[in-house]
């Protein structure tokens, strides 16, 4: 161990409380740097273990035993073996406080075991061979080690620190799984710890615990197999607290570990192969994987537990499960069967055997294919994985002649698996196997009817005999499952040629009419019969017929064994048209046989009851018949004809099983015509609700078939059919096998949205939410698999599923909430029966989520991070409104408290309205009601109004966004309809051409153009009327003006221009007002005059040219060049205050400092003026005096709306302060001019 881990693991041990003092305050010696470097390099790599327990052995030797050299001792034997034992335990103990994560803990408790072993196999070959009969072990130093060992990492068992119980119980287990024999002594105190240990509440110390415990039990069995005075604590004990463990650790690995440690014993196999249900995946799957391969042979298993392995693992819901017990089928349980060697340590056999075919016999007899092999049977899917993964076998299966003259029950499953294989997989890649091994249709076609044949007289056989024998019953039940394989290859053959197609067909037409054909065959043929007729209206008439002729053939021979009147004539309707005509013909000679002796009770009995096994016999054709008609029934003068001949009789039957095949028959009648599915929709009910539960179901699937086919008007039109399904929903306590039918017809409806008005979709789906959560349904496992994946599925495929689901939430929940109340609270397991209501609540919120919902557009990729999505809330929205109504009415109060806290769980979108697609409308609603719920205390306790503010906060901010929004809205719509009006200025309005200044605004005064400029306003060279106000105006402007609330900016110029087709064109640069807002309270100030509009005077000539150049590249430059004359008239002044006193100059630089840091604060006000003055220039053009105090005054408006009363005022309080600092400087400006 490295010196560097020391002070880790001292912290580690006082953590531990109860670990052992190591011997740490003795100084360091040669033989603790010896130990310590071995133990160091182990914790490197696994690799150098071996070599590192060689060294450490040496030291060991070195230690206990007298050198028998007389070399130079080494340094390793001035030291007993204590001290080696204290050291190696000093090291040992150092490993404790590792975490699980490290792998340096696992490598060195590998290399402790290891050490272990190697040192007991060297002091045995040192000892000598001990005797096998000994009840005592001989006492070695590493006996003594492994002792020492133990004793002082036990105590560390019960330690604090979970890893440090961890490292200890992992190498206690490990020890024992590595040494073949421990002291009896230690072996108890071993098992005692350990048993506690399986009670851990950290699973990775209980699944170390149990694999100790899986040693020791199997020892003490494989030492007492016969021992009569063992104790009741010993193995048996044992045993079971770990099965019992193997059943209820909620951990997975626990469970697993026990399955693969555990010994195989007939008291344990049971539990052991429980596990192939178990909850989690990896230990089902290692059951296929590691326990079944370990088992040995699979033949020692029960037939029984071989088939439900097989349906267990081949239809697991994971796949890797299924691809595990598919390859113990065709790995394992082959090789088995062929007589392969026992697989190696990995579960894989020693080599793979050749194909054999009696091996494949033999395995497809092992799995009980007679019984397995059916629609329904795993020997299906166990054969197709077969032949998908063992090629050898696809290629080297041979269908000879005398394969299919000696067919038995698995060699003819093996030829129709093969057949759908190839035809069904690798899309068409296997079907040149087919041709080739599988003979053509004709010969099938023999070999089919002579196996016909061989059943029909098993048959015959045994209805003769008077005792039955088991013997021939099993035979006619194999001659049974060949031919119906038989014909699931003809099925699948190619039948282009008409030779064999006439064969195959008037073999099946023959085989249909023979009464006595088992009904499975019957099926069967009928399919065919429907395959090889053509897929039209015409072919479909022509199967009719056949069909029908053979139902009139086997009919017939009740007219045959019966000749009493009475009984014809009771059962006249059930003749074909050869018999009616009969009857005139041989009345006579029937009224002598009538004449005769009468039968006795027993054979009246007897023909009575053939009677019946015959109509049900063509009742059974005809409806196998039917299951493979679509056409039109009104257009079939076939079907009319059965309907009336043979239907409706059998439905007015006296006798129950006719009258129910009866009913069938005519329930599928009704699916090829509305109108006569319409007029028996009544009689249907009735069935349903007088008839037993088998007829019940049939009722409930003969409804749900009609509605699904010809839609649910049906339902709209007849109240009572609802009340039907609604009491079928509610029979569970009645009748559980109704509740699972119609709880599954009522899915089928919904999510197949045949039932398309609303309230009757909302009292079904109410009914579903009811039975799901219903302590009725807990034991009826049926129910709740069809709703939990039902209800689900229904609210994330459409967003009007959801909102269907919100409109009954609250009606279930009521209900719900008052079947929870009437559970009596005394008993224990209220919880047990019931799940709470908060988990109701939690799975209608989560349901009705939006985010969850299909979305056609985004696919299944945007569902899958549901937080990601923005969506509309509608749906919650209306769930809030409707919970918020609810809690205003007269409730309970813990229901209220129940559907309070929902409120908080609701999606709120949150986010700018752009980006919120729910309604405005909804949300402002639902924002009152909540702000209304929240002014007037509408829920007391703290739970709920925590989640009534929650909301509102939410909707809060998406309310104050839409706000915000929608005033940004109004002023773009105000400054499109401003220049809209502009713009219809431009042409309406003709006015002579005026000319106005324009005062450049600024806090400082106005400042006085060049001389030049001055006198005539004329146009400047930048495009912009020069100001026409000197500055010495400017200063002997009244103060009086400073009280106002706007400061104006006017630059209109409107020129008479003429277009280039000589019509006149209005042409205004106009200007536009910008002030601020003051109070009038505000103290004086000094603001720029308003210049004085001159008269409207025609331009020149001359003018107009040159007003025809102005771009808006020059207008721009107009405020550049009010800017030019402000900083020369600072110049100016700079140079005056370089003239003045000293003293005076000093007092004016300290007001012209402090009037130079506010106006470099109102550039920029300044700047956004001139900004805005830029703007109107370049979009103004064409305005009058009209328009542009209309749009000032919009101007305004808007300003104010968007301004806050506080901003206002700090705005003013900056602009007085700004004004006197300014009024300050003016004066003493006069004071320097004068």
């Amino acid at each position: 161990m490295a010196p560097g881990r020391s002070a880790r693991a001292t912290r580690g041990s006082r953590q531990a409380s109860v670990v052992p003092e190591a011997p740490l305050d003795t100084p360091d010696n040669a033989l603790r740097t010896q130990v310590a470097t071995v133990f160091r390099d182990a914790q490197k790599t696994t690799a150098s273990h071996r070599k590192l327990a060689v060294t450490l052995r040496k030291i060991q030797e070195a230690c206990c035993y007298e050198p028998t050299s007389t070399k130079k001792p080494a340094e390793a034997d001035e030291f007993e073996e204590d001290d080696f034992n204290k050291e190696f335990v000093r090291c040992v103990l150092r490993v404790m406080p590792i975490k699980k994560s490290e792998g340096v803990g696992e490598k060195t408790v590998r290399f402790i075991g290891l050490f272990l072993r190697h040192a007991v196999e060297k002091d045995n070959e040192i000892l000598g061979e001990a005797d096998p009969d000994a009840s005592t072990m001989p006492e070695t130093p590493s006996t003594r080690l492994t002792g020492h060992l133990m004793e002082s990492v036990l105590p560390l068992m019960i330690a604090k620190d979970k890893f440090v119980r961890y490292r200890s119980t992992q190498l206690i287990s490990h020890i024992i799984n590595s040494l073949e024999a421990i002291d009896d002594d230690l072996f108890q105190k071993l098992r005692s710890s350990l048993l506690r240990r399986i009670r851990d509440k950290e699973a990775m110390v209980r699944a170390q615990a149990v694999l100790g415990l899986g040693r020791l039990a199997g020892n003490q069995i494989e030492g007492e197999p016969n021992s009569d005075d063992s104790d009741d604590d010993g193995s048996t004990g044992l045993l079971e607290k770990l099965l019992e463990v193997l059943q209820n650790d909620p951990s997975a690995d626990v469970r697993r570990s026990l399955l693969v440690n555990l010994p195989i014993l007939p008291t344990t196999l049971p539990y052991l192969l429980e596990r192939a249900r178990d909850q989690d995946a990896l230990t089902r799957r290692a059951v296929y994987s590691r326990l079944l391969p370990a088992l040995g042979d699979f033949r020692h298993l029960s037939l029984s537990m071989r088939e439900k392995l097989l349906r267990w693992g081949l239809r697991d819901r994971d796949e890797n499960v299924r691809k595990a017990a598919c390859r113990l089928f065709r790995e394992r349980w082959i090789e088995d069967c062929a007589g392969t060697a026992p697989p190696v340590e990995g579960g894989q056999p020693s080599e793979v055997s050749p194909p054999s075919m009696e091996a494949l016999l033999e395995l497809l007899e092992r799995i009980d294919v007679v019984n397995s092999g059916g629609e329904n049977g795993v020997a299906l899917e166990a054969m197709k994985g077969f032949w998908e993964g063992r090629a050898d076998y696809r290629n080297a299966v041979n269908f000879d002649d005398n394969f299919w003259e000696t067919l038995s029950s698995e060699s003819v499953f093996v030829a129709r698996t093969f057949n759908d294989f190839c035809r069904n997989e690798g899309n068409g890649k296997y079907e040149s196997l087919v041709d080739e091994k599988l003979p053509e249709v004709t010969k099938l076609a023999f070999y089919l009817e002579r196996y016909v044949k061989v059943l029909i007289d098993a048959i015959k056989r045994i209805n003769e005999q008077e005792v039955e024998d088991e013997e021939e019953e099993e035979d006619t039940v194999e001659q049974e499952f060949i031919v119906e394989q038989l014909l699931h290859i003809a099925l699948t053959l190619d039948y282009s040629d008409e030779v064999g197609r006439r064969k195959m067909f008037a073999l099946l037409r023959q085989t249909l009419s023979i009464p006595e054909l088992p009904d499975e065959v019957t099926k069967l043929t009928v399919q065919v019969l429907r395959h090889l007729s053509a897929p039209d209206a015409a072919g479909e008439k022509e199967f009719c017929s056949i069909v029908l002729e053979a139902v009139a053939d086997v009919h017939d021979t009740i007219v045959d064994d019966v000749p009493d009147e009475g009984d014809i004539d009771d059962n006249e309707s059930f003749h074909s048209a050869r018999s009616e005509v009969s009857d005139d013909e041989d009345s006579q000679s029937k009224k002598k046989k009538n004449k005769g002796p009468e039968l006795s009770e027993e054979e009246a009995a007897q023909k009575a009851i053939k009677e019946i096994m015959i109509n049900m016999k063509c009742l059974h054709i005809v409806q196998c018949m039917l299951t493979n008609v679509a056409g039109n029934l009104q257009r079939n003068d076939h079907l009319v004809s059965m309907l009336n001949n043979l239907v409706v009789p059998a439905v007015r039957s006296h006798e129950a099983p006719v009258r129910e095949r009866g009913l069938v028959c005519l329930g599928l009648c009704s699916l090829l015509d509305r109108s006569l599915a319409e007029e028996n929709l009544t009689l249907f009910m009735h069935f349903f609700a007088k008839g037993h539960i088998a007829l019940q179901i049939t009722a409930l699937h003969i409804l749900t078939d009609i509605l699904n086919v010809h839609g649910a008007q049906l339902l709209s039109n007849n109240t009572n059919l609802l009340k039907v399904y609604v009491k079928a929903l509610r029979a569970g306590g009645r009748s559980p096998e109704v509740q699972a039918a119609a709880t599954v017809a009522v899915s089928k409806l919904l999510l197949g949205r045949v039932v398309s008005d609303v309230d009757v979709s909302a009292e079904l789906l109410r009914t579903l939410v009811i039975a799901y959560f219903e302590p009725a349904s807990a034991e009826n496992q049926s129910v709740r698999q069809a709703l939990n994946y039902f209800l689900p599925v229904f609210c994330y495929s459409r967003p009007e599923n959801q909102d269907l689901m919100r409109r009954v939430a609250l009606d279930a929940l009521h209900t719900l909430y008052n079947v929870r109340e009437g559970l009596d609270d005394e008993e224990a397991d209220v919880d047990d029966q019931m799940v709470s209501m908060s988990t109701i609540a939690a799975c209608l919120v989560d349901w009705t989520d939006p985010r969850k919902c299909y979305n056609p557009d985004e696919g299944f990729s945007a569902g899958l991070d549901p937080e990601k999505k923005t969506v509309s809330a509608d749906v919650h929205l209306d769930f809030a409104k409707d919970i918020l109504e609810r809690l205003q009415g007269n409730g309970a109060k813990e229901e209220k408290r129940i559907m309070a806290a929902l409120l908080a769980k609701l999606y709120i979108p949150s986010g700018s309205s752009s980006s919120n697609p729910s309604s405005p409308t909804k949300i402002r609603d639902v924002y009152a009601l909540v702000t209304n719920a929240v002014d007037n205390n509408l829920l007391s306790d703290a739970t709920s109004r925590n989640a009534l503010y929650k909301i509102h906060v939410s909707l809060g901010k998406i309310v104050n966004a839409l706000d915000a929004a929608a005033e940004q809205d109004a002023a773009n719509n105000a400054a499109g309809g401003r220049h809209a009006s502009i713009a219809s200025g431009a042409t309406t309005h003709r006015r002579s051409a005026s000319r106005a200044g324009s005062v450049a605004p600024s806090r400082a005064g106005s400042v006085a153009p060049p001389a030049s400029e001055a006198g005539g306003g004329a146009v400047s060279r930048a495009g912009s009327v020069a100001p026409s106000v000197s500055g010495a105006a400017a200063a002997a402007a009244p103060v009086n003006s400073r009280k106002r609330k706007e400061r104006e900016v006017s630059v209109a110029v409107s020129i008479k221009e003429e277009d280039e087709e000589g019509e006149d064109v209005d042409v205004e640069m106009g200007g536009t007002q910008v002030g601020d807002d003051d109070d009038d309270d505000d103290g004086d100030r000094e603001s720029t005059p308003k210049p004085t509009a001159t008269e409207a005077q025609e331009p020149s000539t001359e003018q107009r040219r040159l007003l025809r150049g102005v771009s808006v590249r020059s207008r721009r430059q107009s405020s550049q060049s009010a800017v030019s004359v402000q900083q020369q008239q600072h110049q100016q002044e700079e140079k005056q205050e370089e003239q003045q006193p000293a003293g005076r100059r000093g007092s004016r630089r300290a007001s012209a400092m402090k009037a130079k840091a506010r106006l470099s604060a109102g550039r920029s006000s300044r700047a956004g003026t001139e900004d805005i003055v830029e703007e109107i220039l370049d979009d103004s053009d064409g305005d009058t005096v009209m328009e542009r105090t209309k749009i000032e005054e919009e101007d305004e408006e808007e300003e104010e709306e968007k301004k806050g009363k506080n901003e206002v005022e700090e705005g003013d309080e900056e602009e007085k302060d700004d004004d006197e600092l300014v009024d300050e400087l003016l004066s003493d400006d006069d004071d320097d001019s004068e």
